[in-house]
């Protein structure tokens, strides 16, 4: 167990068969709501036989496991040096590690040097952050790389 490691803020993998049935019925619930099966809470709670205070305690702490790939996005900071073909560069870095950028904004380049913030879906991409972090730091160009975001 990590000593530094929050309430609230470590995940756990379990399989579905070991999770007490609240939980189970949780996620039930917001699946139809998210498919718009039905319109109200009451009406999903109600349908897969949960009571709503049930519903309340756990809706913001359960996901299945599909949602947490999806939503795997980062937000990244970066300063480049103001050369042509720098971003070119970071953004074809970025797609050939199967990464998806979804924003992209750059500032006017101050002192030689261009700040950029790019939203990046990681879904696809077979590392973590901080080796993602690490590949871009080591770009000719690239003087700084951060996470400022992460969903």
């Amino acid at each position: 167990m990590d000593d530094n490691a929050q309430p609230g803020h470590r995940f756990f993998l379990v399989r579905e068969d070991m999770l007490p049935e609240a939980l189970v019925k949780t996620v039930q619930a917001k699946s139809l709501l998210a498919r718009g099966d039905v319109k109200t809470i009451h009406e999903a709670v109600e349908q897969v036989e949960l009571s709503r205070s049930a519903f309340y305690k756990y809706k913001d702490g359960i996901f299945p496991l599909s949602k947490l790939e999806r939503d795997r996005i980062v937000t990244i900071s970066l300063d480049l040096e103001h050369r042509s073909g720098i971003l070119s560069k970071v953004l074809s870095l970025i797609a050939g590690l199967e990464g998806n950028v979804l924003t992209i904004h750059q500032t006017i380049p101050l002192q030689g040097i261009a700040g950029v913030v790019i939203s990046v879906e990681m879904t696809r991409m077979d590392m973590d952050v901080s080796t993602l972090l690490d590949r871009l730091r080591g770009m000719d160009g690239v003087s700084r790389a951060i996470v400022t975001g992460q969903g």
